[in-house]
């Protein structure tokens, strides 16, 4: 029936904006982790029912960005240190494939015009980093990888990625916001990446990647 089918488009968009504006909430610091909240309340907050509420909570539980608590609702995941450098080690050894495959079987097609929208990402993601813009630079930051993984041509790799992303932004937000040196824990080398992929230098990139992937290890060591 044409009635149920819009209704079921509408209430499945109104989720994926919940649940795209409970995630902008949690990436900016505006949800800190710990923080405990209701369907209810969050139904009353965007004046919607509760049924889209709860698919869109239950969404980002599955995510690794939630946690249900029994009979009080959900609340934002604690990640730990350890949990962080888990998430470093997953990336590292994917992206390291990804590269890999890339090197030995050379970019898909379309490969330059992706690389124009990559680098506009990684010029805005440099200002932002170099300005100590954490919420500006998030954004651009996960556009940014989330373009480049796509080069690989699979979606579960690039959605991986982005999941795990995501969760390292999580983690890390609390523990940059009001730090006194912002900018020098910010990783701002987006354009050199986009550099060493376009000229296909293979070596370069798993060199920049790896520096990537250190810096992150680095500035956990030192919390």
């Amino acid at each position: 029936m044409p009635g149920s089918r819009s209704g079921g488009v509408t209430r499945n968009t109104l989720r994926q904006q919940i649940a795209d504006a409970l995630r902008d909430e949690v990436l900016a610091g505006r949800l800190p982790p710990g923080t405990e909240f209701t369907v209810k309340q969050i139904a009353e907050q965007y004046e919607v029912s509760a049924t889209p509420v709860r698919e869109a909570l239950v969404d980002l539980s599955a995510q690794g960005l939630l946690e249900s608590v029994q009979h009080r609702g959900f609340r934002v995941r604690i990640f730990t240190v350890d949990d962080f450098r888990g998430m470093i080690e997953a990336r590292t050894l994917v992206l390291d494939g990804i590269f890999r495959r890339l090197a030995e079987r050379g970019t898909p097609p379309g490969t330059a015009e992706l690389l124009v929208s990559v680098r506009r990402r990684a010029e805005e993601a440099r200002r932002a980093a170099r300005s100590g813009s954490l919420e500006v630079l998030i954004g651009y930051d996960l556009r940014f990888w989330r373009e480049l993984s796509e080069l690989v041509g699979n979606t579960y790799i690039s959605d991986f990625l982005h999941r795990i992303r995501v969760q390292c932004w999580v983690f890390s937000v609390p523990h940059l916001q009001g730090a006194p040196e912002l900018r020098a824990a910010l990783w701002d080398g987006h354009n050199e990446l986009v550099d060493a992929v376009t000229l296909a230098d293979a070596d370069e990139v798993r060199r920049l990647v790896r520096a990537y992937n250190q810096h992150g290890l680095d500035w956990a060591a030192s919390l």
